[in-house]
């Protein structure tokens, strides 16, 4: 079956795991969810580092582990390609020769090189690192180093355990990019670990969210993303994620319409050409509920959509409402009180608006 199936259980001393899902492939798996919850145990399993008592791995239909037929390969024979917070490149050797390293695991596996040498290098921009030292280079390009040197081992999955998480902000940024230039025009497989959802909302294509050392819920992205009932919701910076196409530009009011979910969303004016893919996020924070369709309003976006799932934001004293669309959902974070005035119940029609400014446009 073509897609990443893994499913395993193991006790630590102090914390206990008990994991299964599946995502279809290629595209983007991301491991969502706070520090502690098992997601560096999830991509250790993975990819070989640890054996628990009970596993299964497989990866478009070739078994990597299945511990109660005797199946586990090691982690040089799994084809996954694996990329840390910290670069872990080897500080004695060239970037160059860092790069070399990892197209020569390829060829100890006898794998054919599928991704050119030059072209990662051009891909990632390193041309000008070659023959520099590790400990030379900036954090980002360190990462964008580890990152060649993964992908030069031709792996069948590049699994990513929070490559940004000790970069700052702008490097972040500028890794993001190149990571997805690789998901778009190598269309390789990744698994991203991250507990950022801007992070998340970039790349990711399906949302695997863990707690407890368990899997909460997995699914498309912007499923998982805009469901009331999961913790996820409880984040302040929770919202929905949609995936949208540039429609039209209006340069002289200074916007951009957005095709998402069957509608029509005004944001700022964007330079991305019409028909580019996009992805928007919007916050729960910055979605009004209304009843029925509000006249003389500032905000551009009035988008009629039927109640989904109603829960309660106890910490804040606060209710998540799920507003329904066509194939997607939006977020709502309002009063209880809001919620009884106007009278919400699941499957009642509600009226949401948003802020043109208030939405994020992802890229």
């Amino acid at each position: 079956m073509a897609g990443l199936r893994l499913a395993f259980r193991h006790q630590f001393a102090d914390k206990r795991f008990d994991i299964d899902f599946s995502a279809p492939l290629p595209g983007t798996v991301a491991l969502f969810g706070p520090s502690g919850v098992g997601k560096s145990t999830v991509v250790n399993v993975l990819a070989g580092l640890l054996r628990p008592r009970f596993a299964v791995v497989s990866l478009d239909g070739a078994v990597l582990a299945d511990t109660e037929a005797g199946v586990w390969l090691p982690p040089e024979r799994r084809g996954i390609g694996l990329v840390f917070q910290e670069s872990r490149l080897f500080p004695h050797l060239s970037v160059l020769a860092n790069l070399r390293y990892g197209a020569r695991r390829a060829a100890r596996r006898g794998v054919a090189a599928r991704i050119g040498f030059d072209d990662v290098v051009a891909l990632l921009g390193i041309g000008a690192l070659l023959g520099r030292r590790p400990h030379t280079l900036s954090g980002g390009e360190r990462q964008r180093v580890a990152i060649g040197r993964a992908l030069l081992a031709q792996p069948r999955l590049l699994a990513l355990d929070e490559p940004l998480a000790s970069l700052d902000a702008d490097r972040g940024r500028e890794i993001l990019v190149f990571l997805a230039r690789i998901k778009t025009e190598l269309g390789l497989p990744m698994l991203f670990v991250s507990h950022d959802l801007g992070q998340i909302g970039r790349l990711a294509d399906t949302l695997v969210l863990v707690a407890d050392g368990r899997v909460a819920a997995c699914g498309p992205l912007a499923e998982v993303s805009a469901r009331a009932d999961l913790p996820i919701a409880l984040r302040d910076d929770a919202g929905a994620i949609l995936d949208a196409t540039v429609a039209a530009h209006d340069p002289a009011r200074r916007l951009t319409a957005l095709r998402a979910a069957g509608r029509d969303v005004l944001v700022p004016l964007q330079t991305a050409p019409v028909g580019t893919a996009l992805r928007l996020r919007i916050p729960a924070r910055e979605v009004l509920l209304a009843e029925g369709l509000p006249a003389a309003i500032s905000a551009h976006n009035v988008i009629a959509g039927t109640v989904g799932a109603i829960s309660a934001d106890m910490p804040r004293h606060a209710a998540l409402v799920q507003v329904r669309l066509d194939g997607a959902a939006l977020l709502a974070r309002v009063t209880p009180d809001a919620v009884d005035r106007l009278g919400l119940r699941e499957g009642g029609a509600v009226t949401a608006v948003i802020k043109s400014v208030a939405i994020e446009v992802l890229g």
